[in-house]
């Protein structure tokens, strides 16, 4: 009964992550804007401010929608989730820098290794084994993206920068993944709550980052910053 319900959620999901991968690539790669911690403000605003409304909405139409009551700056909840708002913005920021330097098929292949550190950090932290099939199903990822990077290195577009962004991607994704079991007992296992707090905090966070890379000079100087195509692009992305 049930499945019939997941199936399109799934496939929709797929595409919609898919097309914000080639989004992201675009505003990365061929924008000429050299500002990668801006985009991924920009992206966690937009998505804290969705949040925003949904919370809005929920108070207007409280029979048809529904949103947790949030306290983002309250002192327990930040104790709480901050230490996983840094592990989100880690993922966010890795990502990005990979996805800037290397292909969309080159990306997907260091996303791979998100399995692999799963089965390594599931064993290390949450004690939990894994069967053999797995493992061996493991080994060939590990193949798979030495083949990646081999055939990278030959064509010549191997990017260094770009594949250890990748790796560290892929762990912080692993390591978000395991810790999230963790943080949302605490939020009563509110998935919406958690998005919204981790936006929220990732977004501040970003401030100073922008800063420290010296990403404002580039922004102001811009070509394209007041023209309605770049913003509809970071808002799609977003």
């Amino acid at each position: 009964l049930i499945t019939p319900l997941i199936m399109p959620f799934s496939f929709s999901f797929r595409i919609v992550s898919i097309s914000t991968v080639f989004v992201n690539k675009k505003l990365l790669s061929e924008l000429n804007l050299d500002a990668p911690m801006f985009i991924a403000f920009y992206q966690t605003v937009i998505s804290a401010l969705i949040c925003c409304v949904m919370k809005i909405l929920s108070k207007l139409y409280p029979e048809r929608i529904r949103f947790p009551e949030s306290k983002p700056f309250h002192l327990e909840t930040i104790k709480n989730v901050l230490p996983l708002s840094v592990m989100f913005l880690t993922m966010i920021v890795t990502n990005n820098l990979c996805l800037k330097y290397v292909s969309v098929a080159f990306y997907y292949i260091g996303r791979s290794l998100t399995t692999i550190f799963n089965v390594v950090f599931t064993f290390l932290i949450l004690g939990e084994k894994t069967s053999a099939k797995c493992i061996f199903c493991c080994c060939l990822i590990i193949f798979g993206f030495y083949l990646g990077v081999d055939q990278e290195n030959i064509s010549g577009s191997l990017s260094i920068s770009g594949t250890i962004f990748g790796v560290l991607g892929s762990l912080s994704l692993s390591l978000y993944s395991i810790f999230t079991k963790r943080v949302l007992p605490k939020l009563n296992q509110e998935v919406w709550l958690l998005s919204y707090y981790n936006n929220i905090y990732a977004s501040i966070m970003l401030v100073p980052t922008i800063i420290l890379a010296g990403e404002v000079h580039e922004i102001l100087h811009y070509g394209e910053l007041f023209t309605s195509y770049f913003w509809m692009m970071m808002t799609i992305g977003g």
